[in-house]
C-alpha cells in the first residue's frame, strides 16, 4: 500500500499531459463539450464493495485531487458509478465522463481496474480535478500480456519484484512470468525437498546470485500481483537448466553426479534423467507444490536448451527409449514433455513449453500444451505455424525483438547481432499483430539476466523500450508513426523517473560515447 501511495503522490508532481498520452493507447477516445469536476468527497457506487480496485481508486483520488471517498451500492447517488456489463469482453471497459458523473462499464474487475488506470492518467498534474467530458472504449488485443523476469540466474529482492508488478499494472500487463529455476539457482522453496533451496539456491558465485523465495514470500507476491489484475505464471525448467537442482539432488541426474556450470556457461548436458522413475516422481512432487501454491491456470515448464549427450550415454534413458519404442533421445524429450503435460492436465493446469517442444513434429502431445514461441532467430516462424496447425495455443515472445536484456550497443556476451533499439521493436517485432488466429492467446516480453544483469541494471534496459511492447500487447488499432509515439513516451518520462524508474537510451543515436550498461 505504501508503494501505491507513493506512486500516486508522485503523479501529482508531473506536468499535465494530454488525453492522448494514456499509455497504452485506448482504442476509442472521443472528447465532447463540457467538463466534469471531481468533488471534494467522491461517492463511488459499485455492486461489490469488496472489489480489489477500490483501494486503488481511493489512492488515486486522494493523491491526485485530495478527495476522500465513500462506497455504496446505490448507483443513483454515485459520482463515479461502476456498472457490471456482461456484454463487454474480458478486461474491456467503457468510460463515460459527463458534467454530472463518471460511468464505467465492464464485465469484471479487470476492466474496472484498467478504467481506473486511465482515469488516473487523465488526472496527472490536474489538482483541480477537472476532466473533459469524453467517452473511452477500450479492450486488449491479447488475452495474455506477459512480462518475464529471470530470477533464476540473478536473485531479486521481493521489493524489487513488487516494483515491476507496479510497472506492469501501469502498462496494463496481466501475467507475470516468473522464471524461478536455472543452472545458477533454484529459487522456489519446495517443502518436500528442502535441499533445493538450502543448497541449490546458493550455487551461483557472482553478485546477487544467491537467495530464494519462501512459500510465504511467494504468497505475498501472488497477493500483491492479484490486487493489480496480474496472474503469476511460474516457470520450473525441465529437463534442462537443471544444474542447481541436481547439485542439491544428484540422484536425479543420469550418472548420480553433482554437476556445475563453468564460468560464463549458460547450460550443459547435466539435465534431469528421463529414464529414472524416481526422477519423474521428484518432478511431479515439485509440481504438486507449485500447483498448490500458484493459482495460475498456466504452469511454464521450460523444455528448451537440453543437450542430449548424457541421455545418449545413460543406460536408464536408453532402456526407456527401447521400452517405449522411441526413435532416439530427442523423441525421449517429447515423451517426457507429454508425461509432464499429462500430469499437469490431471491437476487442471495448462502446460507451457518453449517452442522446442515441437521439434518432434510427429509426436502427439496432450491438448493442454501451450507453445511459447521464442526461437525466431534460429527457427523463424516455423514454430508458430506448426503450433497453430496442430491446434496448440501460442504465446508470442520472440527473441527478435521482445528480449529487453538485449542492450542497444554491444556489452559482454551481447554482440552487435544481439542488440535492439525501440524503433526496431516498434516497427519490426515479429510477435506483434499475430492475434488474427484465435489460438494465439498472448504476447510476452522478457528481461533475462544473462551475464549478471543485476537489479541496478534492469531499469535502463526496460525503459523506454517496454512502452513499445506494452502498446503492441494492448492497443487494437493501427499503430501511429514511430516518431509520434516516441514523443508520447518522452512526455511520461518525468513521471516514471520520479517513481524511481531509470530511463536508458531508447535509440542508438541517443547512446552517449562510452555509455555503461552496468
Amino acid at each position: 500500500m505504501k508503494r501505491i501511495k507513493l506512486l500516486f503522490v508522485l503523479f501529482c508532481t508531473v506536468h499535465a499531459l494530454s488525453a492522448q498520452t494514456i499509455l497504452p493507447t485506448p482504442e476509442v477516445f472521443i472528447v465532447n463539450k463540457g467538463e466534469y469536476r471531481m468533488p471534494g468527497h467522491v461517492k463511488v457506487s459499485v455492486n461489490d464493495t469488496q472489489s480489489y480496485f477500490l483501494p486503488f481508486m481511493k489512492e488515486v483520488l486522494k493523491a491526485q485531487v485530495g478527495s476522500s471517498m465513500s462506497v455504496s451500492k446505490n448507483p443513483d447517488k454515485g459520482d463515479i458509478v461502476f456498472i457490471l456489463d456482461k456484454s463487454k469482453a474480458d478486461e474491456a471497459y467503457e468510460l463515460t465522463i459527463n458534467p454530472k458523473k463518471i460511468e464505467i462499464r465492464a464485465s469484471g474487475e479487470g476492466g474496472f481496474f484498467y478504467a481506473v488506470q486511465s482515469i488516473n492518467q487523465l488526472l496527472i498534474g490536474n489538482s483541480s480535478g477537472k476532466l473533459p467530458c469524453a467517452v473511452i472504449k477500450d479492450a486488449p488485443r491479447y488475452k495474455l500480456r506477459s512480462f518475464l523476469l529471470d530470477s533464476g540466474r540473478q536473485y531479486q529482492k521481493v521489493s524489487t519484484i513488487k516494483k515491476y508488478l507496479d510497472m506492469m499494472a501501469m502498462l496494463k500487463m496481466n501475467t507475470f512470468h516468473w522464471h524461478l529455476t536455472e543452472g545458477l539457482g533454484w529459487r522456489l522453496e519446495i517443502k518436500k525437498y528442502p535441499e533445493l533451496t538450502r543448497k541449490g539456491a546458493f550455487v551461483g558465485t557472482d553478485a546477487e546470485q544467491q537467495g530464494f523465495y519462501t512459500q510465504k514470500d511467494v504468497k505475498e507476491i501472488i497477493r500483491y500481483a492479484s490486487a493489480r489484475n496480474i496472474t503469476v505464471m511460474p516457470e520450473i525448467d525441465m529437463p534442462g537448466h537443471a544444474e542447481a537442482a541436481l547439485a542439491a539432488y544428484p540422484q536425479f541426474s543420469c550418472f548420480g553426479q553433482s554437476p556445475g556450470l563453468k564460468k560464463g556457461q549458460a547450460f550443459s548436458e547435466n539435465i534431469f534423467c528421463a529414464g529414472k522413475p524416481q526422477t519423474m516422481t521428484f518432478l511431479k512432487d515439485v509440481l504438486n507444490e507449485v500447483c498448490e501454491l500458484f493459482p495460475s491456470n498456466y504452469i511454464h515448464v521450460g523444455g528448451d536448451e537440453a543437450p542430449k549427450g548424457n541421455w545418449n550415454r545413460c543406460p536408464d534413458c536408453q532402456a526407456l527409449i527401447k521400452r517405449k519404442n522411441l526413435k532416439n533421445s530427442e523423441q525421449l524429450q517429447a515423451y517426457f514433455s507429454a508425461d509432464i503435460a499429462g500430469y499437469l492436465k490431471s491437476k487442471g493446469k495448462k502446460a507451457v513449453f518453449w517452442d522446442e517442444v515441437l521439434n518432434e513434429e510427429d509426436y502427439e502431445l496432450p491438448d493442454n500444451v501451450v507453445v511459447h514461441w521464442w526461437g525466431y532467430r534460429a527457427r523463424k516462424e516455423k514454430p508458430l505455424f506448426t503450433a497453430i496447425k496442430k491446434g496448440y495455443e501460442v504465446i508470442c515472445g520472440t527473441n527478435y525483438y521482445t528480449y529487453l536484456n538485449f542492450p542497444l550497443t554491444p556489452w559482454k556476451g551481447y554482440q552487435e547481432n544481439r542488440t535492439v533499439d525501440i524503433r526496431q521493436i516498434y516497427e519490426q517485432n515479429p510477435s506483434m499483430n499475430r492475434d488474427s488466429n484465435s489460438l494465439v492467446i498472448g504476447m510476452s516480453c522478457a528481461l533475462w539476466t544473462d551475464d549478471n544483469v543485476r537489479e541496478s541494471m534492469i531499469d535502463q534496459r526496460l525503459f523506454p523500450r517496454i512502452f513499445a511492447l506494452a502498446e503492441q500487447m494492448w492497443y487494437r488499432g493501427q499503430l501511429i508513426s514511430f516518431e509520434d509515439y516516441y514523443k508520447k513516451i518522452q512526455q511520461v518520462r518525468p513521471y516514471f523517473e520520479k517513481l524511481g524508474y531509470e530511463y536508458g537510451p531508447g535509440l542508438r543515436s541517443e547512446v552517449p560515447a562510452n555509455y555503461s550498461w552496468e
